[in-house]
């Protein structure tokens, strides 16, 4: 089958759940003989970035760099590009870029949506693009051939407010090989297990300023808080949670990491915090815990839908109580078995060959 991918910014490594979502599961889809052709969008890529990546072509097309019109747009483009190269199957991930699925099926295309999250949520959002990204949910669920959801909450608002049956199919992690060396961390000045590890994109919904907030009034002995995402000095929220961090020494942005510096991050962190108020199905929780990291996560549908014990967990936005979890588990010490045993649960619920495979289904059924 000749799949192709629209809805992310581009791959490899490239920050967002979606892009990461994409660069695990494609290469597996294009081994197991998908023709992937992924169309990207060139700001988010290197000028001189290959054409092919892991068995899978690469596309640039052009989209604005305004972000109100960049999914928009670009995916209008896409589809229009589809219409001429007739792929078996159009793959639109995310609701915004969904709003084109009317579009696609008019041009006889066959279509899947992969439903991520309610963007409409995201905090970022104004009155008009809440209603784009609404409207999007709305066409894509309703027009595609099939869906993909990525959570047991996602599919019951589907079928709640659409009528229609989605396939559960779960965001992945692969289980990583813990490194011997920790070479890569000494470069910000940290000690092994003696920090507090954040990694997002740094906007109001991941909820840094919570964590860092809590943190201070913590007043842990010897720890770091370490956040880990892109620094755009352009961008309001980034300003103020830099200004609010910066005369505190034990606070550090690391900007966007990747390779093996984002792998030392993970696997000498102490523990992995993930204070949003909106996620589909958290890759990067996901990705803590397939370092055996201890996790603790705000209390949205979408982090209780990872079954954590309860005290792994506080209520969004509720500052003391995130403090008091900082306290509680910088006094835990988790041994070598205790780790694998977390690493073993992730695997075994949250596998990538096994969520390829459920994909292929999805585009058999389609087909």
């Amino acid at each position: 089958m000749k799949i192709m991918v629209t809805g992310l910014r581009g791959i490899p490594n490239i920050q967002g759940g979606v892009e990461t979502h994409a660069q695990h599961l494609y290469p597996l889809l294009a081994n197991m003989g998908c023709d992937i052709e992924i169309i990207l969008r060139p700001q988010f890529i290197a000028p001189n970035s290959p054409d092919h990546w892991k068995g899978i072509s690469l596309r640039k097309i052009w989209s604005p760099k305004a972000s109100g019109l960049e999914a928009f747009v670009h995916t209008f483009l896409a589809i229009l590009y589809a219409g001429i190269t007739r792929p078996d199957i159009v793959h639109i991930h995310a609701v915004g870029p969904a709003i084109m699925t009317p579009l696609a099926r008019i041009l006889g295309l066959k279509v899947v949506v992969t439903h991520h999250g309610p963007d409409y949520d995201r905090e970022k959002w104004g009155k008009f693009p809440r209603w784009i990204l609404r409207t999007g949910e709305k066409l894509g669920m309703k027009w595609a051939n099939q869906r993909i959801v990525i959570s047991n909450v996602i599919m019951a608002m589907v079928k709640t407010k659409y009528h229609v049956d989605s396939n559960l199919i779960f965001n992945g992690v692969t289980i990583p090989e813990l490194p011997e060396s920790d070479h890569e961390i000494e470069q910000f000045n940290l000690t092994k297990g003696r920090y507090i590890l954040q990694v997002s994109r740094l906007v109001p919904e991941k909820r840094q300023l919570d964590l860092v907030k809590a943190f201070i009034e913590a007043n842990l002995t010897n720890w770091k808080l370490v956040i880990t995402g892109l620094i755009n000095s352009d961008d309001t929220y980034t300003r103020d949670l830099l200004a609010y961090s910066h005369n505190n020494n034990n606070i550090i942005f690391t900007d966007y990491q990747s390779g093996e510096t984002l792998h030392q991050l993970y696997a000498h962190a102490g523990m992995f915090i993930l204070p949003s108020s909106h996620e589909g199905l958290p890759i990067a929780l996901l990705e803590a815990m397939s370092y055996g990291l201890p996790v603790i996560a705000s209390n949205i549908p979408a982090n209780l839908e990872i079954s954590l014990d309860k005290d792994q967990y506080f209520e969004l936005g509720n500052i003391s109580q995130l403090s008091n979890r900082l306290m509680h588990f910088s006094k835990q010490a988790i041994s070598d078995n205790d780790r694998e045993t977390i690493r073993a649960w992730v695997k075994s619920k949250y596998n990538w060959e096994d969520i390829a495979k459920l994909t292929l289904d999805t585009y058999q059924q389609t087909m």
